[in-house]
């Protein structure tokens, strides 16, 4: 690439071209690179790594949504599947279609995840009530729940390292 020869007393701000690259491009590239490093077969072995690649994933999204980190026995990936967007505040989850989920993926674990997109991702009380009846459907079907993240605009939070797991 060429740039152009500056004057005596230019400055190059005034050769800045228009990029034709604009912020949707670049968040879709983040997001393409998140999947990417959920692929299947990558292990998850560290929960910061596994919360990086959620945030680059949820975090700028405008509305809740509602996720499932599928993994085999090995804690391996198997899939990545968004099961509900809901508004602004809330994404309605049913435990009867996350086990169907894991059911078809033969899933040995989960992570649950969501987004909060209005605000941090600290838990809320119905975030704790609705991890317990998702916790007994899995339970039934040999699914083990391993977290349940909440992703925010400052970082993820783990209900699993917070003690309600």
């Amino acid at each position: 690439m060429k740039y152009p020869k500056l004057k005596v007393g230019e400055t190059p701000n005034t050769h800045v071209m228009e990029s034709p690259i604009t912020e949707a491009d670049i968040l879709q590239t983040a997001q393409q690179l998140g999947m990417y490093r959920l692929s299947k077969g990558r292990a998850l072995t560290e929960r910061r790594l596994v919360f990086s690649h959620l945030e680059t994933l949820l975090q700028f999204h405008d509305y809740e949504v509602f996720a499932l980190l599928l993994l085999d026995i090995e804690h391996r990936v198997i899939g990545f599947r968004e099961l509900y967007r809901g508004t602004l505040e809330s994404a309605s989850v049913h435990p009867r279609e996350v086990v169907k989920i894991a059911l078809e993926h033969n899933a040995a674990a989960v992570i649950l995840v969501h987004n909060n997109p209005s605000s941090y991702p600290e838990p809320s009380q119905t975030d704790r009530t609705l991890t317990t009846p998702l916790k007994n459907a899995l339970n039934m079907v040999g699914t083990r729940i391993l977290d349940h993240v909440i992703v925010g605009y400052k970082g993820c939070v783990s209900l699993a390292e917070r003690g309600h797991l």
